[in-house]
């Protein structure tokens, strides 16, 4: 199934299809997902209004990212977040969608400076599924009363809604980009020296550790203040060694590499991810006795590499974090994509499915 319009698309869900699995471009589906019958939302697709401007940008939710990004290109502006693409890591083709995006709050080494997919998010139409059309938010940031569906989308995989149309606020491509490198620092030491940059009023953008590689912070903005501000911040990191420059180019292409997890991409195993408060995330990755690592958000985020089947809940045990399971083998034992949720939490997550998907048709049993 593959709608072309709004009112097609709520139509087919009004039929009370068979359980469904929403596509986009297919570049972010999680293991999770069953082998139902697959709505594709590629045919809605195309920038409705984009206004430089205003920084603002609405397209269709079935809009290539690629189409999305070169729009943005022209006019030396893109989404704030830093969209990761996957596909080298999950060894996926095809066409990244907008859509998909924000179903997956896909969000990069920026997220520590300019907030997730969420954060940009702010308006978004929808089909529920009873094939009701939903909207909320607009062009411009507001208060909203009730549930704020802008951030209830953003994240939800499809679960609540088959997104039909999203908004974004924009900001301009930074003129200048800078690596600062530090090398030989131990996992701990790293995350020290994350958490002494970005406390630090110089804004750093990325913060990632790289094992074998170097850790990494990134400047960006007006040639002359990322200049300074770079000279700054490696005096202020003088006690975990000297820090070695990569400039433009060289910086970009790091940070796509980290942004896009480069590090596992061609190797077996299983990919997990963790979420976690910085300081616990370098005593659970030596726990998980991960065949490869990266940190990202500054040790807030850390990919784990694990060999095939690996049920890396079981080998942690309680700990304070959140597991994701992103890629196994289909020969892997089935394990949920998500970690059990505290009763309340599940409760509310259960309401909510019962609420905007009272059939249970839309991406069933992936989040519950």
């Amino acid at each position: 199934m593959r709608p072309a319009t709004e009112a097609d698309l709520a139509e087919i869900l009004r039929d009370a299809p068979p359980p469904l699995r929403i596509v986009g471009g297919g570049t972010r589906s999680l293991p999770g997902i069953g082998p139902n019958a697959a709505l594709e939302t590629g045919g809605l697709s195309g920038i409705t209004l984009y206004e430089p401007g205003a920084l603002t940008l609405v397209a269709r939710a079935g809009t290539a990212l690629a189409e999305v990004a070169a729009a943005l290109a022209a006019e030396r502006q893109h989404l704030p977040f830093e969209v990761p693409d996957l596909r080298g890591l999950l060894g996926r083709d095809g066409q990244s969608t907008l859509g998909g995006v924000v179903a997956a709050n896909a969000s990069g080494p920026r997220r520590v400076q300019a907030g997730a997919c969420r954060d940009s998010l702010i308006g978004v139409r929808f089909i529920d599924g009873t094939g009701t059309a939903v909207a909320n938010g607009g062009r411009v940031m507001k208060n909203v009363t009730g549930y704020d569906l802008v951030k209830l989308l953003a994240g939800s995989y499809g679960t609540l809604g088959v997104l039909t149309e999203v908004s974004f606020k924009l900001l301009p491509v930074p003129d200048r980009v800078v690596s600062l490198m530090l090398t030989g620092l131990d996992d701990a030491s790293a995350v020290a020296a994350m958490a002494a940059a970005l406390g630090s009023p110089f804004e750093v953008t990325g913060a990632a550790h790289w094992p074998g590689q170097g850790t990494f912070l990134r400047i960006e903005g007006f040639a002359q203040s990322v200049a300074y501000r770079a000279g700054r911040l490696a005096r202020h990191l003088q006690g975990f060694g000297a820090a070695e420059i990569e400039e433009d180019e060289p910086a970009r292409a790091r940070w796509a590499a980290i942004r896009d997890v480069a590090a596992f991409h061609g190797r077996a195993g299983d990919v997990w991810r963790l979420s976690l408060r910085p300081s616990d995330a370098p005593a659970l990755a030596d726990r998980a006795e991960a065949l490869a690592r990266l940190y990202d958000w500054g040790g807030g985020r850390v990919w784990l590499l694990l060999p095939e089947g690996t049920d890396l809940r079981t080998r942690l045990g309680p700990h304070p974090g959140h597991t994701t399971l992103i890629r196994t083998a289909a020969s892997s034992p089935a394990m949920p994509v998500f970690p059990p949720e505290p009763p309340a939490r599940a409760a509310l997550g259960a309401g909510l499915r019962a609420r905007f998907d009272p059939r249970g048709i839309l991406n069933p049993g992936l989040m519950a």
